[in-house]
C-alpha cells in the first residue's frame, strides 16, 4: 500500500502507517488540492504508473457517509432513546457529518445540524463565512475543495473554528474529562459548547469527537510545541502552578530579547544569487542571513550550510537564486520573549529571527503592518549577555548573583591553608581554571588521595608517603 499525506500531518500518522507496512510519500501542504503536488494529485499520478492499482479515494467513495448512515447514526439514536435536538460534528471529508445527519433528520426531522469548519477551508456555508487564513495546524478537518461525499445541503449552520481555541479546548477536555482526543474534537467541542448556551431546559445536544490523542503526542499534547506556535503563552512552561512547568531560577530568565546586544540585522533579496550570499557571509561573519522580498516581507532563512551543501551535492548552482534553497520553516519571536523562553527555543534551533511590526499609514483611516526583522540571536547571544552581565553585576552583602555560585572549599584547599580568596571562590568556572595556567600554580591536589605532592615551582615530585600495602590473597 502506498499512502500520499501531506507534510503537515503528524510523525505519529507516519509512523503508525509505516509500522503497517504502507509507502509513505509527503506532499507540500501548502499544495493546492488541484496541483500535481497535492497528495491527491500525487496519488492520481501513482495510480496511472502502478499496474493493477486502485485509489480507494474517501472524498469521493460512497461508502465513506454510508458507514455512519448505517452504523454511526443507529449507535447515537440508541443511546439517545431516539431524543436530540441538536448535532455538532466537524468536516473534513464530509462523510461523518453527511451519513448522520441524513439518518439523523430522517427520524428526528427537527434535528438541527452545526459543521464546524476550520478558518483557511472553505467548507462553510454561506461563502462569506471562508476568509482567508493561513494553513491551519488541526489535521484531519476543513478542505480547500469540496469533496464529493460532503451534502453541505444537509448542514443547517457553519461555526468556523481556530487553531487557539480547538487545540487547547483539547487538551482541557483530556485534562478535566480524561478522555483522550484530538484537535479535531476540541473545535467541534468548543462548537457545541457555544451552541448549548443558547438552548433551553432539557434539549439535547451530541457532539462527534472523531479522532484520538494517539496521533499528536509530539504536537499539541507538547507544552513547548504549544507556546512555539503561539497557542499558549511561554509563562506555562515556567508558572509553578501549571503542571510540569518549572520556577525561573536564574536571574536572566526574566530578562528579555531586547537587553540582548545583537549585532544590526542584515537582509538579502530571494533573487540574490547563492555566490553572493555566501560571500556576503564570508565578509561579515554571519552563518545565516534573513531572505526578505519587497512585497512579501519575511520569506524565509538563507544559511551558509545549507548554501554550501546544496551546491557542492549539485543541488543547485552558484548562480541560482537563494529562494531555491532558502529555510522557509524557521523560528521568529518578539522583543519582547523572555530568555527563559529563548533558552527554551535554542534546544531545538540553533538560531531565530528577532521580529518587530512596523506599521505605514496610507491615510488617516488605512494603515499596514508589517513584520521586519529587528536582528539574529543565536546560542551565542544568549550565552554572551549572560556571561558578560552576571559578571558586571553588583554583589550585594548576603547575596550572591544565581549565574556565579559559591562552591564550598574542598579537603586540598583547606589543607594548603585555604589559598584560594573569597573573591575566587565567586568566580566563573573557566577564570578560575586560568587563573592557574597564568600565575604558574597547579591545583592542590588531596594529600590523602594522591602520592604526588607539588613544589613551589608548580613541578611534582613523589611524596614519602608509602603506598597502602597489597593485601594478601
Amino acid at each position: 500500500m502506498v499512502i500520499t499525506l501531506p507534510e503537515k500531518m503528524s510523525d505519529e500518522k507516519m509512523d503508525m502507517l509505516k509500522a503497517l507496512g504502507a509507502e509513505i510519500i509527503r506532499t507540500p501542504t501548502e499544495a493546492a488540492w488541484d496541483s500535481p503536488e497535492s497528495h491527491i494529485g500525487v496519488a492520481a499520478r501513482l495510480l496511472k504508473e502502478i499496474p493493477n492499482s486502485h485509489i480507494l479515494d474517501q472524498y469521493k467513495n460512497v461508502d465513506n457517509p454510508m458507514a455512519h448512515y448505517e452504523g454511526t447514526a443507529e449507535e447515537i439514536l440508541w443511546q439517545c432513546d431516539g431524543k436530540l435536538d441538536v448535532l455538532v460534528a466537524s468536516a473534513g471529508t464530509g462523510g461523518t457529518i453527511s451519513g448522520l445527519a441524513r439518518k439523523l433528520k430522517e427520524r428526528i426531522p427537527d434535528l438541527t445540524v452545526i459543521g464546524v469548519d476550520p478558518i483557511g477551508s472553505i467548507l462553510a456555508q454561506p461563502e462569506e463565512l471562508n476568509t482567508p487564513g493561513p494553513s491551519y495546524h488541526v489535521e484531519g478537518i476543513g478542505y480547500d475543495f469540496i469533496p464529493d461525499v460532503l451534502d453541505r445541503s444537509l448542514v443547517d449552520r457553519w461555526v468556523k473554528s481556530s487553531d487557539h481555541t480547538s487545540l487547547n479546548m483539547s487538551r482541557s477536555i483530556i485534562r478535566h474529562e480524561g478522555l483522550l482526543v484530538g484537535g479535531s474534537s476540541g473545535a467541534a467541542m468548543a462548537a457545541a459548547l457555544d451552541v448549548a448556551k443558547t438552548l433551553g431546559k432539557g434539549q439535547r445536544v451530541v457532539v462527534v469527537l472523531p479522532d484520538s490523542t494517539r496521533n499528536y503526542m509530539s504536537k499539541f499534547l507538547s507544552d513547548e510545541w504549544m507556546v512555539e506556535h503561539g497557542f499558549a503563552p511561554p509563562a506555562i512552561l515556567t508558572d509553578p502552578g501549571t503542571l510540569g512547568s518549572k520556577k525561573a531560577s536564574e536571574w536572566w530568565e526574566d530578562r528579555t530579547v531586547v537587553e540582548l546586544d545583537l549585532s544590526k540585522p542584515m537582509t538579502i533579496s530571494p533573487s540574490m544569487a547563492c555566490k553572493d550570499a555566501i560571500e556576503i557571509m564570508r565578509l561579515h561573519g554571519f552563518d545565516q542571513l534573513p531572505v526578505v522580498g519587497a512585497m512579501e516581507g519575511i520569506m524565509g532563512v538563507a544559511s551558509l550550510a545549507n548554501l554550501t551543501a546544496s551546491i557542492l551535492a549539485k543541488r543547485v548552482t552558484p548562480e541560482d537564486k537563494v529562494s531555491n534553497v532558502m529555510y522557509t520553516a524557521f523560528c521568529q519571536v518578539p522583543m519582547t520573549t523572555r530568555l527563559a523562553e529563548l533558552n527554551r527555543i535554542f534546544k531545538k534551533h540553533a538560531y531565530c529571527l528577532v521580529t518587530s511590526t512596523q506599521r505605514t499609514w496610507f491615510s488617516s483611516s488605512k494603515f499596514e503592518d508589517k513584520t521586519i526583522v529587528a536582528g539574529v540571536c543565536s546560542r551565542i547571544d544568549l550565552l554572551n549577555f549572560v556571561v558578560q552581565s552576571g559578571r558586571g553585576m553588583e554583589t550585594k552583602e548576603g547575596h550572591v548573583p544565581k549565574a556565579v555560585v559559591s562552591a564550598p572549599q574542598s579537603p586540598a584547599l583547606k589543607a594548603a591553608g585555604g589559598v584560594m580568596h573569597v573573591r575566587e571562590s565567586q568566580m566563573p568556572c573557566q577564570e578560575y581554571m586560568w587563573s592557574f595556567m597564568k600565575d604558574a600554580k597547579s591545583p592542590i591536589a588531596t594529600p590523602d588521595l594522591n602520592p604526588i605532592e607539588h613544589s613551589e615551582h608548580g613541578r611534582t615530585q613523589m611524596s614519602d608517603v608509602a603506598p597502602p600495602p597489597i593485601p594478601a590473597i
